[in-house]
């Protein structure tokens, strides 16, 4: 039912309002009893409550005052539930606080006026509170937004530092996989982090696009660096080939193996040369060393036949000489006398087989250490000076023993118990003394 003498335009199109006294944006509506705030007469006029009296705001001419009384209630709901709208708008919407601020201004404005019948200045106060929680919500976004910037600002700075410092590094301490695939996921990082005014941004971009650049040129001078060392390489290897060629039929092993040792020095100090490359010249060189080697171990197997019969030739020596050289039978000159004997048979005799050198080195090593450990107790034995050591030991366990029996027959135990401990002492040191002859 329309009011032709309403002229309050029409509510802005926005969400529909429940029910009344439903909640609306969490908040419950009032509900609203206008008997208390207006009136419609016998003739249809209607009236609303004021400050100054009561103010007709239109005509009800479709029904009895009490239906005319609703359809202004009804009226009022309709403008309080757009006041709590605008209430639940600010609250989930805070970045809207002007707009919200000025529909709160063309409500209020639109109160004095307002064809409804209701508590008019508690709208008013609704209003008038939500225009000035706007302000706020308007400084309370400003300095979230400060906080975003700057947090934007501190993370995007922070990143770059890292690719600059990346970019100032020293080329032979980088990965160059391990911090190209870092810049990489910087930028991803860095593609998501908003909040940073343009012009900022801008700058900060090209100190980041600057410091990738600087990478990747010097990326790619290591890379081309390495082409060229990788070329070097492969030069020096084909000339290391063509030398190993010209050795491998060599029959002068030592010499040579030296020379082939030199070759291989040489070789893993070249480098790598090109991946598709590299492994090929590796079997042709491998394939000359190959070729000397094998001969030299042919030939030492050979040579190691005609020196077995020597090994078995200095076995003999050793099992006939070794129950003759006895010290301890037959006394130290005449052990070194036989070991004399046996030294030059054994060299007579000459090589055996390379991988019995050692065995045979161990044997007679043996026989000679038995005669030189001989020789050293005898010496120990004989010795002046190591006797009158022992003598001069001895003689000071004697002395205390015979002040400890004088002092014990004085009567003083005490004196005479301290000077047997010191004869005991004393004859532990001339024990070891003695015993160090005889060693």
């Amino acid at each position: 039912m329309t009011d032709p003498t309403n002229s309050r335009p029409a509510p802005k199109p926005g969400p529909k309002p429940g029910p009344k006294g439903a909640p609306a944006g969490g908040v419950t509506i009032p509900k609203n009893d206008p008997a208390k705030f207006g009136r419609v007469d016998a003739g249809g006029v209607a009236w609303v409550k004021t400050a100054d009296g009561e103010r007709q705001i239109g005509e009800f001419k479709a029904g009895t005052p009490e239906e005319g009384l609703k359809h202004f209630g009804a009226r009022y709901d309709d403008l309080s539930t757009e006041v709590q709208m605008l209430e639940a708008r600010l609250k989930s919407h805070p970045e809207q606080a002007q707009t919200i601020r000025h529909d709160a201004r063309i409500l209020q404005d639109s109160l004095p006026t307002a064809a409804v019948i209701g508590d008019i200045p508690a709208l008013d106060a609704r209003l008038q509170k939500i225009s000035q929680r706007t302000e706020t919500a308007e400084q309370q976004v400003a300095e979230a937004k400060q906080q975003r910037r700057d947090s934007a600002l501190a993370q995007k700075e922070e990143l770059l530092g890292e690719v600059e410092g990346i970019a100032a590094a020293d080329p032979s301490t980088l990965n160059w996989k391990r911090s190209g695939e870092r810049i990489r996921a910087i930028v991803e990082q860095w593609r998501g982090i908003k909040g940073v005014e343009r012009s900022t941004d801008d700058e900060l971009w090209k100190r980041f696009s600057k410091a990738r650049s600087e990478f990747n040129r010097k990326r790619q001078a290591h890379f081309d660096e390495m082409d060229r060392n990788r070329e070097r390489a492969r030069l020096k290897k084909e000339e290391l080939i063509e030398q190993a060629v010209a050795l491998q039929d060599s029959t002068e092993w030592g010499p040579t193996s030296a020379k082939f040792r030199d070759l291989m020095s040489q070789w893993k100090a070249a480098g790598r040369a090109p991946r598709n490359v590299d492994d090929q010249l590796w079997e042709r060189f491998r394939k000359a060393q190959d070729v000397f080697f094998q001969a030299r171990k042919a030939d030492s197997a050979e040579r190691d036949k005609e020196f077995e019969s020597n090994a078995e030739a200095k076995q003999a020596l050793i099992d006939e000489y070794s129950p003759k050289v006895d010290p301890q039978a037959q006394g130290v000159d005449k052990a070194r006398k036989v070991l004399h004997e046996l030294q030059e048979k054994w060299e007579q005799i000459g090589y055996v087989p390379r991988g019995r050198v050692r065995e045979f080195e161990d044997k007679i090593k043996a026989i000679e250490a038995r005669v030189e450990k001989a020789a050293d107790a005898e010496w120990r034995r004989t010795d002046p000076e190591a006797q009158a050591r022992v003598a001069q030991f001895q003689a000071k366990v004697d002395q205390f023993n015979r002040e400890a029996e004088a002092a014990e027959k004085a009567g003083k135990s005490s004196k005479a118990e301290k000077l047997r401990g010191q004869a005991a002492q004393w004859q532990e040191w001339a024990n070891a003394a003695a015993a160090a002859l005889e060693s």
